[in-house]
């Protein structure tokens, strides 16, 4: 039986949804979807279907307008922009008490990150245009960050054997790269998407997956950045279009779990040509077809056996995807603080999945009863790149997703047992993503005054909107968002130099501090083009810290695990995460801002495991190794704070 769930009276396709529940899965179409699914169906059984429809209709009414709309099926559709009264305060505001805002330079180049990431430049398939990722993690353990790009590829060169799928850069004492791919063993070839790191099997060595179309790679480490491709050992190679990945240790037993989303059914030998019917449009412009028009696929979710192999378990475990969505961007989180992950995997043009922990093995999709599923106003959106974080101090984790053109941005306020309220107008960070299509995000304190900020990555998917005499382009500029904190955002991108950098078509981000100078960098892929290293130059003066877990009944790279801090009376936390952004790694190190604090009251670590241990007055202004049961095993400086704030944090 189908249950009405009413949304918010919007413009265009939207409105009512019904829901019912498929296995573990709660699923949600629009009425018209409904109507038109039965339509098709009644040739099998036509009196019943007939006598059915015509219920529906009664009990829904639905307009005409609304009805044909549907039968185009999955459309990006831009969102009705609200009136001033309805989106953030208006106005000049006083932020003369916030800190500077940091300036970031690209110095990709100069540090020998010269890599060009391989695309087709006319973008003729939707393929051409979801690669790919890019990582930050210490594959030798010195202390260092490496950094891995996924390389891309066409359909000529797929179809010639394909590319090697990532290209792995060593970070030297000196702050320079040096590209170690052949002698890593990182030799697969095929076509790349995303990349995610943990430990799965304990040993101490980070492993490096690698999604792709076709097939997926698992990296075994050996150490000092030399690894043994394990794919079909650990039986993780997978098949179709893979995108998203991330390691999670779903039922707790100590051993890292990898969910892998997929995004829509191609046949590389009769692929949908270029501009050929109705889904292949856009704007007047003939585009790639998709996603649009395409099947989709069903998820992965492999089972970590403890001895190196794994088992595939989406159907038993409940995050299958029977209806087949576009899978992108996923993350494991514990949105609901009940110490097991959850897991939100962003799907392209239709609702979101949430799939909150049964504790048992199995979960419920929440998507739609939490509202992160859809848009406020109920509209199905082309979500890309994720991430949570505690933006406002609520001590509750939010939810932060990047979509296409003329779809805002949407930030999903954590509310606690009442699920979560669309604030993206109201926080303004809907405003200037507009215009945009956004990939690649993170929350981030870039300037340690301990409130997180958004940077979002930006690129067109086609290069024939370049065509068009006015509107978007294919290489679009930044965004930044810098967190006023009053529940709304300024965009900064002009006062942080991002404005000046050259324009590109830009897809995963990942974050970390690359230099160990205390400050948040950013790793860019640019399509078709070499990537970007935005240093971050903050002089703020705060203080700020990071923490490097160790896992000994947890996971070893302590994958799940939870810091809490508390400084000069501010409560912060983040969780470690082994897949995030847009198909991309972030630093496995958990990095806090403390601004005027020089120490931190406490710090409570939930570890995977269910234990908590706790660490009192913890100077500022270092990088802790902590290992579970152990405490803190060693300790390394950061340098003095740059600069001098006149500002307080909070």
């Amino acid at each position: 039986m189908f249950l009405l769930r009413p949304a918010k009276p919007v413009e265009g396709p939207g409105g009512t949804f019904l829901c019912k529940f498929v296995g573990s899965s709660l699923l949600c179409r629009t009425k018209a979807q409904i109507l038109f699914s039965i339509m098709g169906l009644m040739t099998v059984n036509r009196p019943l279907l007939v006598a059915l429809f015509i219920s529906l209709l009664v009990f829904t009414p639905l307009s005409i307008h609304l009805l044909f709309a549907q039968t185009q099926g999955p459309q990006r559709v831009p969102v009705p922009v609200p009136p001033p009264a309805k989106r953030s305060p208006q106005g000049k505001k006083d932020r003369s008490g916030l800190p500077p805002v940091p300036v970031f330079k690209d110095i990709a180049k100069d540090v020998g990150l010269t890599a060009v990431h391989i695309a087709a430049p006319e973008a003729h398939y939707v393929i051409d245009s979801t690669s790919g990722g890019v990582g930050l993690f210490d594959c030798d353990d010195d202390g260092r960050l490496d950094v891995v790009l996924i390389n891309g590829s066409t359909v000529e060169r797929f179809r010639a054997g394909g590319d090697p799928l990532v290209t792995l850069y060593h970070q030297e004492p000196d702050g320079t790269f040096k590209d170690i791919t052949k002698e890593a063993g990182l030799t697969r070839r095929g076509w790349g998407m995303g990349v995610a790191v943990a430990d799965y099997d304990n040993d101490g060595k980070l492993d490096l997956f690698v999604t792709g179309f076709g097939g997926s790679a698992l990296y075994h480490g050996l150490g000092n950045c030399k690894f043994e491709d394990v794919t079909e050992k650990a039986g993780v190679g997978g098949s179709g279009f893979m995108t998203g990945a991330a390691w999670g240790d779903y039922d707790r037993d100590g051993f890292v779990d990898l969910f892998v989303s997929r995004y829509s059914h191609l046949d590389m030998n009769n692929l949908p040509q270029f501009g050929s019917n109705k889904f292949c449009r856009f704007k007047g412009i003939l585009v790639q077809c998709g996603p649009w028009g395409l099947e989709g696929e069903s998820d992965f979710l492999y089972h970590n056996r403890g001895d190196g192999t794994f088992e595939e378990v989406s159907v038993k475990a409940g995050v299958h995807d029977d209806i087949g969505y576009y899978g992108l961007g996923v993350m494991w989180v514990d949105y609901d603080d009940d110490g097991w992950p959850d897991l939100l995997v962003a799907n392209d043009s239709v609702p979101n999945y949430l799939y909150h922990n049964n504790h048992n093995g199995t979960f419920t999709d929440m998507g739609m009863l939490t509202g992160v599923a859809l848009s406020g106003e109920g509209m199905e959106l082309g979500n890309m790149g994720v991430d949570w974080g505690d933006y406002d101090h609520s001590g509750r984790l939010s939810f932060f997703v990047t979509h296409f053109e003329e779809q805002p941005n949407s930030l999903y306020r954590n509310t606690g047992p009442h699920g979560f309220d669309d604030v993206s107008w109201t926080s303004a960070v809907g405003q200037p993503s507009y215009p945009y299509v956004g990939w690649g995000t993170a929350f981030f304190d870039m300037d340690n005054d301990t409130w997180l900020d958004i940077l979002v990555a930006n690129g067109h998917v086609y290069p024939q909107i370049d065509t068009l005499e006015t509107g978007p382009r294919f290489r679009e500029p930044l965004l930044l968002h810098r967190n006023n904190r009053d529940g709304t955002f300024d965009e900064v991108s002009k006062e942080s130099g991002l404005a000046a950098l050259p324009l590109h078509s830009r897809r995963g981000a990942a974050f970390g501090d690359v230099f160990n100078t205390g400050n948040i960098d950013v790793l860019l892929l640019n399509v078709g083009e070499p990537p970007s290293l935005l240093k971050n130059k903050n002089a703020s003066g705060y203080h700020r810290v990071l923490f490097k877990l160790i896992g000994t009944k947890s996971n070893r790279a302590a994958i799940g695990a939870r810091v809490t801090i508390r400084a000069a009376g501010v409560k912060q936390f983040s969780e470690v995460h082994g897949g995030a952004s847009y198909l991309s790694q972030n630093d496995l190190r958990l990095h806090f801002g403390l601004g005027t604090a020089a120490k931190m009251e406490s710090v409570e670590i939930r570890w995977p495991s269910g234990k908590i241990e706790t660490l009192q007055n913890v100077a500022a202004d270092a990088i802790y190794t902590i290992v579970e049961g152990s405490g803190i095993r060693s300790t390394t400086p950061l340098p003095p704070p740059a600069g001098g704030a006149t500002n307080g944090a909070h």
